[in-house]
């Protein structure tokens, strides 16, 4: 049991700070049982936290707040993605504010998914996954969807010069790449935007 739970350790001191798990994201090291008892007696020991019933993180403290921060929404949100087995794109509002398009959080947290819709807690926010139809998920994966989430929630008036910069600062270039394959068959909008945020100077 020992040497399970000091390769569960090991790789949870890869993460970096604010990683959100699952006991699944272990399954190759030991049984479920196994996996179970290691994280409980990391939470006990204060290693790791759990942020709800069968989904942790490590904590990430701030040294200016003098203390540990909340659950990051999106590592959580990804987390339980994978324990459910479902895929999930962030929506609207929340997709720009992760790509700090906006400063602004929303008040409601949405991401488009292929399972159920249903709503989860973490911590004192609530994350809302919306069912949404196959032709919403289909065609883009990772960063390529959420950029067009948020072009999406911004308008064809709403994406200029800064929005622009500011995408190519966050995407590395391979990124830029796939972005445009990945639209080149939606709205002819969101193509032309993505072909300018490829080509364009920073």
């Amino acid at each position: 049991m020992q040497t399970m739970k000091n390769k569960v350790v090991r790789r949870i001191a890869r993460f970096g700070p604010g990683k959100a798990f699952v006991p699944k994201d272990f399954l190759n090291i030991a049984s479920r049982g196994t996996i179970d008892v290691a994280l409980s007696s990391l939470v006990r020991e204060g290693t790791i936290r759990r942020v709800r019933r069968g989904l942790y993180d490590k904590p990430r403290v701030s040294p200016t707040l003098g203390g540990v921060l909340s659950p990051d929404i999106d590592e959580a949100a990804r987390a339980i993605a994978r324990r459910l087995r479902w895929k999930i794109v962030p929506d609207g509002a929340w997709a720009a504010n992760l790509l700090t398009l906006s400063t602004q959080v929303p008040a409601k947290i949405v991401y488009l998914t292929d399972g159920p819709t249903r709503k989860i807690q973490i911590g004192r926010r609530t994350i809302y996954f919306k069912h949404a139809r196959p032709q919403a998920l289909a065609g883009s994966e990772g960063t390529s969807a959420l950029v067009v989430q948020a072009l999406r929630h911004l308008g064809k008036n709403g994406v200029g010069r800064a929005e622009i910069r500011r995408l190519r600062k966050v995407l590395p270039e391979a990124d830029r790449r796939k972005l445009v394959k990945a639209t080149r068959f939606g709205a002819d909008w969101i193509y032309e935007m993505t072909k300018r945020i490829a080509r364009e100077p920073a």
